[in-house]
Order: C-alpha cells, then sequence, then structure tokens
C-alpha cells in the first residue's frame, strides 16, 4: 500500500471513530421533535464544525497541544452534561421545546460540544504533518453521515418510546459528556 493510500485509511479510520461522538449525541437529539429539513442542516453544521475544529487544531499544531486538547475535551464534556439536563428537565416538565434547542445558537452550542476532540486530534496532526485538506474533509464528511444517521435512528426511537424519549435522549447525552470528562 503505498504512502497515500496508508493516510487515507488511517484518517478516515480517525474521522469515523471521531464522527461517532456527533452519532451518539445525534441519537439523543433526534429524540427531540425535528422535522426533516432540521435534521439535514444539523447534520450540515455538524459537518462543517468538524472541518473547521481539526483545521484551527492543525494550523495551532504544537502550540500548547497538550493542555489544549484536555480543556476541549473537558469543555466538549461539559457542554454536553448541561444539554442532557436541559433534556432531562424538559421531559419531567413535559415541555416539547427544548431549552436549548439545535437551533441557532443551541445549534452552535450543539455543534461545538460534538467537535471539540476535533481540534484535539487537529493539534496532533499538525505535528504529524498530515494532509491538511484531505483531513478536514473526511473528518466533515463522516461526522455529517454520522450526525444524519444518529437523528434519523433517534427520530425513530422516539416514536417507539413515546414520551420517555426526552428523558432518555438526556440520559444518552449525559452519558457521554461524563464519558468525556472522566474517561473509564
Amino acid at each position: 500500500m503505498n504512502e497515500l493510500a496508508g493516510e487515507l485509511l488511517t484518517l478516515s479510520i480517525m474521522a469515523f471513530a471521531l464522527g461517532m461522538d456527533a452519532f451518539s449525541v445525534g441519537l439523543g437529539m433526534g429524540m427531540i421533535r425535528l422535522r426533516f429539513r432540521q435534521i439535514i442542516y444539523i447534520g450540515l453544521v455538524i459537518g462543517i464544525f468538524h472541518m473547521l475544529m481539526p483545521l484551527v487544531g492543525i494550523l495551532t499544531g504544537q502550540l500548547l497541544s497538550g493542555w489544549l486538547g484536555l480543556l476541549a475535551t473537558y469543555i466538549g464534556g461539559a457542554l454536553l452534561l448541561v444539554l442532557g439536563l436541559q433534556m432531562i428537565i424538559s421531559s419531567i416538565r413535559k415541555e416539547d421545546e427544548p431549552f436549548i434547542a439545535p437551533v441557532g445558537a443551541g445549534l452552535v452550542l450543539f455543534a461545538t460540544s460534538v467537535s471539540l476532540d476535533s481540534f484535539s486530534v487537529g493539534l496532533s496532526l499538525g505535528i504529524y504533518g498530515s494532509q491538511v485538506w484531505m483531513t478536514i474533509l473526511l473528518f466533515g464528511f463522516f461526522s455529517m453521515m454520522l450526525t444524519w444517521l444518529g437523528l434519523l435512528l433517534g427520530k425513530q426511537v422516539r416514536s417507539w418510546v413515546g414520551s420517555y424519549s426526552g428523558a432518555l435522549g438526556g440520559l444518552i447525552l449525559l452519558a457521554f459528556g461524563i464519558e468525556l470528562i472522566f474517561p473509564l
């Protein structure tokens, strides 16, 4: 296997792994009432954030990579905890609309929380010297596709679980946030 093909395979595996957090969070967020158009838009925005964050990380390169990577992970975990708690509280209060909805500033918060780990990986890849365009395009593509898959599956689970779907989605986000802050 030549060097470019090896890098493509490695970056694709990394992009898939990083996109899995977007899938998990999308699964939880898909349990709130979303229209198909919103799902498409959310996936596009998260894909863009998964391109921008590693790009900023790559460009930052060696500058404070260890400290910023750890800080980004903690911030992402904290944001997921807030989103999860908010969804659980909304479901207990029987509110249809969550306090933080995945639109406008809420969508930016959501996209930031799931793409901060891409920033950390970008720092490492900047040190490694990987192909910038290949990296950000693969990260964006995989995260967008996995977000759509998570949101659509979450929407289906919502129809199965009914009124408990908001609490279940919130628990998924809480669990993922706790896992980011306190890795096993």
